[in-house]
């Protein structure tokens, strides 16, 4: 269930979910919490959700994927990671407002250092499954994945000239809250290329893109976690 994820309970979950990834032996490299909602926001979006065994191994060392040694549990990293993406996964298939994991950074006019880490754990949720998400067509994903790339460094997109000019396009947020606004928006933007919905259920009224976007109660990105993630190696 994802009861844990709600807001009273989230503060207590997410550091003890940083502390188990803190304890994956080297030399795999395990995501820290904001890049691992990012990717857990990925994987929630493909059209067909990955089976544990496939998606934890990416949690567990973001750069190759690799097994860890024999006699490491990971059940509790998976058990509360699975919970976030039950609850992603929700909000996703109703088209509804979700909070991402963002930290903020002490320099509050850092925006893109805020969002980086999730942003960069979608982009490896996406590229770890070509054939889902990434496999849908190209031009429906372009307006989506710019909102949502533009807060990578144009060095991670090198190769992507028609995404890099969909993203000279755009205009940059200018604040955090706007910025998670994009993120949330524009993943639903993806929801309806990767998972569209033969109707909308009655009575939802989901965030729109940024310039139509329906209001959420309490204003946007109003949970967030404050101070850097731990877990960096």
């Amino acid at each position: 269930m994802a009861r844990d994820w709600t807001i009273a309970a989230m503060d207590s979950v997410i550091d003890r979910l940083q502390d188990l990834l803190d304890a994956v032996p080297e030399p795999l490299q395990p995501l820290d919490v904001a890049m691992l909602d990012g990717y857990l926001t990925a994987v929630a979006l493909q059209p067909r959700t990955p089976p544990p065994a496939e998606w934890m191994r990416w949690v567990l060392d973001g750069d190759e994927g690799r097994e860890p040694p024999p006699g490491f549990d990971a059940e509790p990293i998976r058990s509360l990671a699975m919970r976030r993406l039950l609850q992603l996964d929700e909000a996703i298939r109703r088209r509804q407002w979700f909070d991402p994991l963002i930290f903020e950074t002490e320099d509050e006019d850092d925006i893109q250092g805020a969002v980086y880490p999730w942003v960069a754990g979608f982009a490896l949720g996406a590229d770890a499954f070509p054939r889902g998400l990434m496999g849908c067509s190209e031009s429906a994903l372009l307006e989506p994945l710019a909102g949502l790339y533009q807060f990578l460094d144009p060095e991670d997109l090198e190769d992507a000239d028609e995404l890099l000019e969909a993203i000279e396009g755009i205009e940059p947020a200018q604040s955090l809250e706007e910025a998670v606004e994009v993120l949330v928006a524009h993943s639903l933007l993806l929801a309806d290329v990767s998972r569209p919905q033969a109707s909308k259920p009655a009575g939802v009224k989901g965030p729109k893109a940024p310039g139509g976007r329906a209001a959420r109660p309490g204003g946007p990105g109003k949970r967030r976690a404050s101070g850097p993630p731990r877990g960096s190696r």
